[in-house]
C-alpha cells in the first residue's frame, strides 16, 4: 500500500477494511471456491454494518462523503480476501449504487441505495446478454409501455450476484424504432413474479458470487422505477463505466498482492543447491518484476482516481479509466504468473492459494470490458486528444527538431 498517498483519516478506513478482511472465516473462502456457498451474504452485511460500502457517496444516502482514492484503497483491501469478494462488494456498493445516486430520484435513493449500503439488501447489474457482452447497444431485452407500468421480457447472463439480488439494474429496449443509442432505458427491477435466477455456470474461478442467468418473463415494472430519462439508458451506461472499470482495476491490485507476498516468503525459505532460491537471479528478478508491475498498477489506479475526482475532462477520464483497466488487469495477471513460476510445482497445487488466485484473476481482463475494448477506447480518445493539442498549437512541434526535418520529399504518406 502507498501510505504516503493517504491521509490519516484514509489510513483509519483502510485499517477498518483490513479488520473486516481478517474477520472472514477461512471456511467461507473454501466453501465458496468449492461451490458449496453461492453468495457471501454475511460478508456484505458486515461490510454494511461497518459503513465500508459506498464510502464516496454523500452521507445523506449512507456513504461517508469521501473520494475515489479512498474507494480504491478499500477495494484493494477487499480484493486481498479474494477476487470474488471484491466483485460482489463492488457490484452493489459501487456499480448499482453509483447509477442510482447519479441518475435516480430521492425516492429511489431512499428505497434502494440506503438499504443496500447498510447491507440489508443486495443488488445485481444486468448488462450482458447471451447474444453478446461488449455489444451493449445490441440488447434484445424489451420493456413495453402498458400505461401505468412496463412489461419486461428478456434474459441476461453472467450476472454476478444474480442468485441473491433483491433488485436488479436492467437495460431494455423501450423504443425499437429509434437508433439503438436513443431507444434503451435503464430500470430498477425488484425480484418479483416473473424473475428467475438459475445458477447454471461451472466457473473456472470467482465461484461463490451468485453468478447466474437472469430471466424476465412478463415482469411488471412500475413507471417510478425508470432510472434516469426514458430512452436515455445510454447516459447511465456511460457513467457506470467509470466505477465498473476503475473499481475492477483497484480490486485486481488487491487480489494479486497476496500471490506476490506468498511467493516472496516462499523464496526466502525454499532452498536449492545449498542456498535460498531468492539468491538466484532467475528467481529474484521475477519477484522484482512482479513488485514493479504491482506498484505501477497501484500508481496508475490512484492517478486515475485523482483525475476522476478533479474532475478531468470526460474524454480524458474515459481514456485514463480504459487504459488503467487494461494495464492493471493484464499486469496483475503477470504478477500471479511470476509468483507461481518461482514457486514451481507446489504453486500449482492447492497447498497454497496462488492457484486459486490465478484462476480468479483470469476474469479481470474479460469482465466489465475486455482488454480489446479498452484498447479501442484508449486509441480513439488518444487520437482525438493529440489532434486537439496540435490544433491549439500550445506545445512544441518536436518533429521540426530533426536535422533533416525539411526533407519533405522523404515524408511520404500515400
Amino acid at each position: 500500500m502507498f501510505d504516503f498517498v493517504l491521509t490519516d483519516a484514509q489510513r483509519a478506513i483502510r485499517d477498518d477494511a483490513r479488520d473486516l478482511v481478517k474477520s472472514v472465516p477461512r471456511q467461507l473462502i473454501l466453501d465458496m471456491d468449492a461451490d458449496k456457498v453461492d453468495f457471501p451474504r454475511e460478508f456484505l452485511q458486515e461490510a454494511g454494518r461497518r459503513n465500508l460500502m459506498g464510502c464516496r457517496y454523500p452521507r445523506a444516502v449512507g456513504g461517508r462523503g469521501l473520494d475515489w482514492v479512498t474507494t480504491a484503497m478499500v477495494m484493494e483491501e477487499v480484493g486481498v480476501l479474494g477476487y470474488i469478494f471484491a466483485c460482489v462488494f463492488g457490484v452493489g456498493a459501487e456499480l448499482v449504487c453509483d447509477a442510482v445516486v447519479q441518475h435516480g430520484t430521492d425516492d429511489q435513493r431512499e428505497r434502494y441505495v440506503k438499504p443496500l449500503l447498510r447491507g440489508e439488501r443486495f443488488a445485481a447489474e444486468c448488462l450482458t446478454e447471451p447474444r453478446g457482452g461488449s455489444d451493449f447497444f445490441g440488447t434484445s431485452t424489451t420493456a413495453v409501455d402498458k400505461g401505468d407500468h412496463y412489461l419486461l421480457n428478456g434474459q441476461k447472463r453472467f450476472i454476478v450476484g444474480g442468485t441473491a439480488a433483491d433488485f436488479f439494474l436492467v437495460y431494455a429496449v423501450t423504443d425499437p424504432q429509434a437508433p439503438p443509442h436513443k431507444g434503451i432505458t435503464c430500470f430498477l427491477v425488484d425480484r418479483t413474479q416473473g424473475v428467475k435466477t438459475p445458477y447454471v455456470y461451472g466457473l473456472m474461478g470467482c465461484r461463490g458470487g451468485g453468478a447466474s442467468r437472469v430471466w424476465f418473463h412478463d415482469v411488471v415494472v412500475p413507471k417510478q422505477n425508470v432510472l434516469g430519462r426514458l430512452n436515455h439508458g445510454v447516459d447511465v451506461f456511460h457513467t457506470m463505466m467509470i466505477p465498473e472499470r476503475l473499481g475492477t482495476a483497484a480490486m485486481t491490485v488487491g487480489a494479486a498482492r497476496p500471490a506476490l507476498d506468498i511467493a516472496t516468503r516462499y523464496t526466502t525459505r525454499r532452498k536449492a543447491f545449498g542456498r535460498p532460491i531468492n539468491r538466484f537471479q532467475g528467481v529474484s528478478f521475477q519477484i522484482a518484476q512482479a513488485a514493479t508491475l504491482l506498484d505501477a498498477s497501484r500508481a496508475m489506479v490512484y492517478s486515475t482516481c485523482l483525475a476522476v475526482d478533479a474532475p478531468a475532462p470526460p474524454a480524458q477520464v474515459r481514456r485514463l479509466v480504459s487504459e488503467t483497466k487494461k494495464f492493471v488487469t493484464e499486469s496483475c495477471q503477470q504478477v500471479v504468473h511470476h509468483a507461481m513460476q518461482v514457486m514451481g510445482g507446489i504453486g500449482y497445487t492447492n497447498v497454497y492459494p496462488v492457484e486459486r488466485i490465478h484462476r480468479d484473476l483470469r476474469l479481470a481482463s474479460i469482465w466489465t470490458g475486455t482488454s480489446e475494448v479498452m484498447a479501442l477506447i484508449t486509441a480513439t480518445e488518444w487520437y482525438k486528444e493529440c489532434a486537439e493539442q496540435q490544433a491549439l498549437g500550445t506545445v512544441r512541434d518536436v518533429e521540426a527538431d530533426a536535422a533533416e526535418a525539411q526533407a519533405t520529399d522523404e515524408k511520404v504518406f500515400e
